[in-house]
């Protein structure tokens, strides 16, 4: 089985509900799984590219600080978010897969995705630390995220937080990758930083009220 869980894409016109059902679950233990679709939005490059592009030129990207031992330092990519119970959506397609993942995990979820949370990764030296998505009710409910990527391919590390054997995904253009179940809690993620040449790349982070 390929740590990558392979898969095919699908059109950015038309998010084919058929396509959710062929998805594989990898359960990762004590409750956590991840679902991967590779290429989700990339039969349509130019569609899909035109997402990107919009989305780099359009949006009120935010530059962060944060205290690190006895100095501030820059935050190294820039964020965004969107709470869509009070706005619209930065893109009128994010709306439209919002409503589609709605669709398919809600039941199991129990509730809607409500917010979009926006990372722009400028090239490979922008990351994001070891972390879980454990403020507000993740740090002590089951939860579900889920990851758009498009731009350069970047690695999405995955840890359990008790120790033991980590998983590198590589998430490329049109990429959805699902995180559920008990992962925030009991598994880390990281965008490590590489040496290797690469381009901007944006996240779209789809999640329920009151998780970041």
């Amino acid at each position: 089985v390929c740590d990558t869980l392979c898969g095919v894409g699908t059109q950015i016109s038309g998010v084919q509900g058929s396509l959710f059902e062929h998805t594989q679950r990898r359960q990762l233990g004590d409750g956590a799984f991840i679902e991967i679709r590779a290429g989700w939005l990339s039969d349509d490059p130019s569609g899909s590219q035109d997402l990107l592009d919009a989305l780099l030129n359009t949006v009120a990207w935010r530059a962060e600080r944060r205290q690190m031992y006895d100095r501030v330092v820059d935050v190294p990519r820039l964020v965004s978010f969107h709470d869509l119970t009070v706005e619209d959506p930065p893109h009128p397609l994010l709306g439209r897969l919002r409503r589609r993942l709605n669709d398919i995990y809600a039941g199991e979820l129990g509730e809607p995705f409500t917010t979009i949370g926006l990372c722009y990764y400028r090239d490979g030296a922008d990351s994001v630390a070891w972390h879980g998505d454990t403020i507000g009710r993740s740090s002590s409910e089951d939860t579900m995220v889920a990851i758009i990527s498009l731009g350069a391919t970047r690695t999405f590390a995955m840890r359990p937080r008790g120790g033991g054997p980590s998983l590198r995904l590589p998430q490329a253009h049109g990429d959805l990758l699902v995180m559920g179940g008990s992962c925030q809690r009991t598994w880390e993620h990281a965008v490590p930083k590489t040496a290797l040449r690469k381009g901007p790349r944006v996240s779209i982070q789809f999640r329920p009220r009151d998780v970041r």
